[in-house]
Parts: structure tokens; C-alpha cells; sequence
């Protein structure tokens, strides 16, 4: 099987796709990078994130297999929008197709006034996560979902209310792509429900193999 790259958001980190890899068929064959490594340093900024993450999916050969939940699942988004060539299928989870704008400010607001140890089991330092909303306000794949031709997933989780009428929106607008919601669970589905996320890539996986 190709391999299977599995993207983490930006409140947390790789190693919150463990116990959903344990559920996963061919875990030889899953990568899951550290946003804040493949950096190499960087500043944690959108277009920063977006080429290091290109050049990780071209140093794992193609085409790939692309999984990922909330940032991680615009960095695969754009990542098949723009190399749709080096990619198999597309798994996208609690992913928004459009930043919210009042969201992602009243976000700002709270992290301002957070210490920055309260940042440390997620993906980035409190400078870094500031770098990467104020470089992210203005994305949005409204008028580019139609471009997608690889076999795609939409995925959220039943009390993920922010991110389901997005979900409804890129299943109605990427071609062939199929939604389905996992009950019981939020936002973070791969810590939440791992089970039943892996339940739903294998299947995936099988048929587009």
C-alpha cells in the first residue's frame, strides 16, 4: 500500500494519532509528522507550514494517501489542490474550508492571555500559534473544492458543531466525496473516538487500495 500520511492540528501534536494507529491495518506504512519539526526552525507561519509539508510528501514518494483534522486537514486539502498528481485519496477531519474569521479573533483574544506553559502540549509555542492565525485569516477553498479528483472522505464528529455545516459544504462541493459523521464525539476525533475513526479509514483504505 502507498503511504498513508497522517496530519495533526494545531492544538496538538503527532503523538495524538497513536491510538488511532494502533486500530489501523499497515501500520507500516503510516507517516505521521511533527508540524513543529519538519520546520526545521521556521517561524510557524501558513505558507511556512504549507512548503514544509510539500517537501515532506514529496521525500515520502507518491502517490500518497492524505489524512489530517483541523489544520492538518487544510495543510492536505492544499496539499491536493495543488500536487493533485501525488495524490491517492483525501481524508479530511473537523476540517473548515474557510477560516472563520470572528472564531479565529476571539481565539487570539483568549491566547493572549495565556502563559506560554499553557501552550506546551500543543502544536506550537505561544509566538508560533500567533504567527500561524494572523497568516491563516484570509484562507479560504470555497471556489476551488471542484478542482479535487482524487477519492475523498469528510469526516466530524457529531458534537462538532463549529466544523459540520464546513463538512456539509466540502462533501456537497468536492466531487464524489462522502460525508460521514461519527456519533459521540467532538472535535479532536482520533483522541476521541479512535476506534471508530480507524474503523472508518480501514474501509476507506480497502476499497481505494
Amino acid at each position: 500500500m502507498e503511504k498513508v500520511i497522517l496530519i495533526h492540528g494545531s492544538g496538538h501534536k503527532a503523538d495524538s494519532w497513536q491510538k488511532t494507529i494502533s486500530y489501523l491495518d499497515h501500520q507500516e506504512d503510516i507517516l505521521c509528522p511533527e508540524l513543529s519539526a519538519i520546520l526545521n526552525g521556521r517561524e510557524a507561519s501558513f505558507p511556512n507550514i504549507r512548503a514544509a509539508f510539500a517537501q515532506y510528501c514529496a521525500q515520502a514518494g507518491g502517490p500518497v494517501h492524505l489524512c489530517g483534522l483541523s489544520l492538518g486537514g487544510i495543510l492536505a486539502l492544499d496539499y491536493a489542490l495543488d500536487h493533485p498528481e501525488n495524490v491517492k485519496t483525501l481524508v479530511l477531519i473537523g476540517t473548515p474550508h474557510k477560516v472563520p474569521k470572528f472564531a479565529f479573533a476571539l481565539q487570539n483574544v483568549v491566547f493572549r492571555f495565556l502563559p506560554k506553559s499553557a501552550f506546551a502540549s500543543m502544536a506550537f509555542d505561544k509566538r508560533d500559534t500567533f504567527a500561524l492565525g494572523n497568516s491563516m485569516k484570509d484562507l479560504d477553498f470555497s471556489g476551488r473544492l471542484g478542482e479535487i479528483r482524487c477519492p475523498t472522505l469528510i469526516l466530524c464528529g457529531e458534537k462538532d458543531g463549529a466544523n459540520l455545516k464546513s463538512a456539509r459544504f466540502l462533501a456537497g462541493h468536492i466531487r464524489g466525496a462522502e460525508l460521514q459523521v461519527i456519533g459521540n464525539t467532538g472535535h479532536v476525533v482520533n483522541e476521541e473516538n479512535p476506534k471508530a475513526l480507524a474503523e472508518r479509514l480501514n474501509e476507506f483504505y480497502t476499497l481505494h487500495a
